[in-house]
Order: C-alpha cells, then structure tokens, then sequence
C-alpha cells in the first residue's frame, strides 16, 4: 500500500472544523469528492484528468483518512507521486476534518466506491491548506494552490526571466517598489505558475501574511453572489482586510462593468493601505480593450512584465528538469524532438513527456522517437505544415550549429559539407522538389551533387546507427 502525501501545513485542531458525531454521510462524501474531482480536472486540464484520474474511485472515510482507490498498481503509484499533494489538498479544503489521503490498488470486484461522474458540475474555489489563516470567512474568497507550482520547479529561461525575477522581488518581501505586479503572456507560458509561486513562498515565509489568491472569474462570480445575498459589505471587507491580492486570468473581467467597479474600488483600497497586489492576463494593460480606461491606467502604473512564448533552449530545460523528477530515464534526443516540434505552449509539452512516461510504464518498454511517434501522433498531427526547403536548410543548420548562408556557400570543410549534404538528402524525401529544383536552392548545384549528397547520406547511414539517428531525428522533427 503506497501512503499519499500528508500535507505539513494542514490546519491544527483548533482551526478544523469537526465533522458530525456520526461522520459524513455517503451522499455528502459523494458531493465532496464531485467538487474534488472538478477542482483536479480544472487544474490539470482535460487531457491529464482523463489519462491518470478518471478510473479514480472513492472508497471512504474513516477518522481523518480519506481512501482513494485506482484500478492498477501503476495508476496508483503515478498519482500518488504526481498528484498526491494536489488531491490531499483539496480534500483538507473541502472537508478540513481529512488530514491525509490513502491510495490504494482497487481490489478486483470491489463495488464500495463511490465512482466518478463523467462530467462534474460543482463550482470549486475554495482554499488549499497554505493559503488558509485563522479565519475561515476567507474560504470562499481563497482558491487552491498547486503544490508543484513552486519556484524551485520553475524553469528559468530568456524568455521568462525578467518576470520571473520580478515575481521573487515580490515573494522575497518587504515592499518589492512597484505595485500592482501584471504579468502577461500567451496560454501556458507559466504565469499561473508564478503566481501560484509567490503564494507558497509568501506562505512559508511569513505566517501573519494574508494571501488571497483567485481567478478573475472566481472574483466575479463572489461578487454577484454577495450581490444576490445582499451581503457585498462582508465581501468587500474580506478582499480588503488581506496583505495581498492575487488575481488570475483578468481578462475574464473584459465586459462585467459592474464586476471592474467593485475590482477597481478594491484596487484602490488595498493599494492606498500599502498592500500589495499581482494581475495576471493574456495580454498587457493597453492591449486589454474591454476594460474601462481608469482601470488600465491604475493596472499598468506599476512593473508590467512580459512572459514570452518560450525558445527551443528553454523547451529543453523544461523537458530535462520534468524527466529528471520523473525518474525514468528519457533520450535526449527525444527530449530534443519534443522541444523542436511542441512550440505551443508549455502545458502540452509536459503533457506530452508525461504520455510517453506512462507507455513506457504500462508496456516495460524504453522511451525511443518510434514510440513517441506512435504514442504522440494525435497531437503531433496538429503541428503537420508543407516542407520548404528552406525549412529544411534552417533546420539542419541550427541542428549542427552552422549559419544558414552556409548551404549556399563553396566552403567544403567537412563541418560544412556533410550538413549540407544531409539537407539535401531530407529536400529529395520530403519535398517533390526535382533534383535540379534541390540544386539551385543551395548555391546553384548541379543535379548530380544532388545525387551525390543523397548516395553519400544513404551509405553513410547504413554504416553508422549514430549517423543515421540523427538523420532520422532531423527526418521526424520536419515531417511529423
């Protein structure tokens, strides 16, 4: 039996509230564990759920234990590991009397587990343990962190560097000298990461520090109910009364009017008190059309911070660092393929490193480029484009570190040469360019240099598996 991770910052008896004499009822325990899996489904998104947490069942509660069971020993030891921390963390937020969570293997047969719904409904948002203070009013207003979203796992690159630096001058306190903090960028670049961050650290560094972390959508839908309860004077004073306010996603504001008023009277507020604020959206304070001119003036009047789309080199890392944790072991030229051919965004490459993780685990078979091609195909289709040749000598020239010119050049170093003639090997498989169209594009060569190349390249891959690794990988980065 694989124990789950028993959260250090779970709140002490005295600030738990304790559960009926009788304990909870099925029908309640069901309902909790329907908002737990929506939380977990929000939070690692749809792809990830279904992979890993979908055959998650529940089996009770007994005491302050909550016993989780998957279906094979695989699974559960693969959320245990991955999404323990998570999982333990919305339980002690929704039910405060659960202070750890027991995985375990389903026996086969079994039928006294609650299942999971297919397609959960509850509304989530309520804090993880480490953001919680003495007052629990706050719960509602608090949403939950994600305990791998810290800055040690943070992979710093020049892309992200100037934000992530401004986000640990905030976390490193006191008064980091600009305020609001807005970070921006593209879709899962790592904003919420650094927000999420600074959270955990203002957490563990100060313990008199109130944070209160949320999505823009959360303050809006707080907002109407407090509206609806005609009690906006109790939640104005919750947002109010914290060192800290940290909103997701703003861009989900573009339109609320009523929600910027009640937004930007709590900005001015906690702002005049000395209190910090961070903003994150999709885009920066003057490109955010939809929001109301004071608001963007007041966003954009303290250190605005650009995360950008990420490079190769930073793809890299962040693949390096993933399956270093992972402990399996993973090819660096597969972790070169991924990088080259998943630019999106940062959620999609992990998820696709995860993917292949677990084929390796459920069949006991390495992790090779054939088996990411065959495991990743689905999304690998949506990065299919036409080949250029011109692709083809870009590519082949940042692969082996040569300037692009050099495809063009009379140079014959062997440096230069043997690229060159490995990209025209690649323009004759993955082009219908002719052998004389091929020759012009590098520096006007006859045909027969072309057959050249392509003899040479072939010879040399059936003599050499290292040389013809590369090729292939070179092969599968332009192609797939």
């Amino acid at each position: 039996m694989v124990q789950s991770y028993d959260a250090d910052n779970a709140p002490d008896s005295a600030s738990r509230r304790e559960p009926p004499a009788d304990g909870c009822s099925d029908a309640t325990l069901a309902l909790q564990w329907s908002r737990v899996r929506a939380r977990l489904q929000e939070e690692i998104g749809e792809v990830e759920y279904r992979n890993w947490l979908r055959q998650a069942a529940l089996h009770g509660l007994d005491g302050d234990e909550i016993t989780v069971m998957m279906p094979t020993r695989f699974l559960r030891d693969w959320v245990n590991k991955e999404y323990g921390g998570l999982l333990t963390s919305f339980w002690q937020s929704e039910n405060p009397a659960v202070r750890r969570v027991d995985i375990r293997t389903r026996p086969t047969g079994a039928t006294n587990a609650v299942p999971l719904l297919d397609e959960p409904t509850v509304s989530v948002g309520r804090p993880a343990p480490a953001a919680r203070r003495e007052n629990d009013d706050r719960s509602e207003t608090v949403a939950p962190l994600d305990p791998r979203f810290t800055f040690d796992t943070f992979v710093v690159g020049k892309p992200n560097e100037f934000a992530y630096a401004c986000a640990r001058r905030v976390a490193d306190g006191p008064a980091p000298g600009f305020n609001p903090l807005f970070l921006y960028g593209g879709v899962g670049l790592g904003k919420t990461h650094l927000m999420h961050a600074i959270a955990w650290e203002l957490s563990q560094r100060a313990d008199e520090v109130t944070v209160a972390y949320m999505s823009a959508e959360k303050f809006m839908h707080r907002f109407v109910s407090a509206l609806r309860r005609q009690s906006t004077i109790e939640f104005k004073n919750e947002l109010r009364s914290v060192d800290v306010l940290m909103v997701d996603d703003l861009q989900f504001l573009i339109g609320k009017d009523g929600t910027q008023e009640e937004f930007f009277h709590t900005f001015n507020a906690l702002v005049d008190s000395g209190k910090q604020i961070i903003v994150s959206a999709d885009k920066s304070p003057s490109d955010l059309s939809g929001i109301e001119d004071r608001l963007r003036t007041r966003l954009g009047c303290g250190m605005v911070a650009d995360v950008h789309a990420t490079t190769y080199e930073l793809r890299l890392a962040i693949l390096e660092a993933k399956a270093a944790r992972s402990g399996v072991p993973v090819p660096g030229r597969v972790m070169e393929f991924l990088a080259q051919k998943i630019t999106a965004n940062v959620r999609e490459l992990e998820g696709a490193l995860n993917r292949l993780i677990a084929h390796a685990h459920l069949f006991d078979r390495p992790v090779t480029l054939e088996a990411a091609n065959e495991v990743l195909h689905d999304l690998l289709r949506a990065y299919d484009r036409k080949i250029t040749i011109e692709d083809i000598q870009k590519q082949v020239s940042e692969h082996y570190h040569i300037r692009i010119s050099e495809m063009s050049s009379v140079r014959r170093a062997r440096n230069i040469a043997r690229p060159r003639q490995i990209a025209m090997y690649l323009a004759k498989q993955l082009t219908s360019r002719s052998l004389p169209e091929i020759g012009r594009k590098f520096g006007n060569r006859d045909h027969t240099t072309v057959m050249h190349a392509v003899a040479k390249v072939t010879e040399l891959m059936a003599a050499d598996p290292d040389f013809a690794e590369d090729v292939e990988l070179l092969r599968r980065i332009l192609a797939v």
